[in-house]
């Protein structure tokens, strides 16, 4: 990832399986490739940041982390471009949580770097209700269950500033704090 004048970023990178993944949680191994991802940062209308732990089912069980996914190159000459990414945010909303908004309701809020060298593009969504929140989650984890599969996320919470994701059990990925007290420290800036 290279810096293309103030706002911009040129990103090289290259189709790969999901062995990358399983390589870099090899103890002592360093060839791990970084990945691409999208996030979303979706409030309540309370001020709070839903966050979804990671089913046993997949790569990180356990792991709480912010609704979104791994990103692909685009097939063919297709463009991978903001609105691409917003398209994909919006489908991992709607897969993960089952909150479904139009891409253009999503605005790129921060570029993130893990300590994994992966590359994070975050989205913030607009404020919903906690309880509808929770009613969309239940209704897809209930709908994958039905289909005898493994939701993604198995449960999710709200959480406001470091002490909310420290209170979390189990482990969350490295950018989840930094991005919560960031969100927190916005809505604090509007409100004022």
């Amino acid at each position: 990832m290279e810096r293309d004048g103030p706002r911009g970023f040129v990103l090289s990178w290259a189709r790969v399986t999901y062995r990358h993944y399983a390589l870099r949680r090899v103890p002592g191994n360093t060839s791990g490739l970084p990945s691409l991802f999208v996030s979303v940062v979706q409030p309540t209308e309370g001020g709070r940041v839903l966050v979804g732990r990671m089913s046993s089912s997949t790569a990180a069980p356990g792991l709480w982390q912010l609704p979104g996914g791994s990103v692909e190159p685009p097939e063919g000459d297709g463009m991978l471009d903001e609105p691409a990414l917003r398209r994909h945010a919006t489908r991992e909303l709607v897969e993960e949580i089952g909150v479904d908004l139009a891409p253009e309701e999503l605005h790129l809020w921060v570029i993130i770097r893990g300590e994994t060298r992966n590359v994070g593009v975050v989205f913030l969504a607009p404020p919903r209700p906690e309880a509808e929140l929770r009613e969309r989650f239940e209704t897809v984890v209930a709908a994958e269950r039905a289909l005898g599969g493994v939701p993604e996320l198995d449960w999710i919470a709200m959480v406001t500033g470091p002490d909310g994701v420290a209170a979390l059990e189990g482990p969350h990925v490295d950018y989840l704090e930094p991005l919560v007290r960031r969100y927190g420290a916005a809505a604090l800036r509007r409100s004022t």
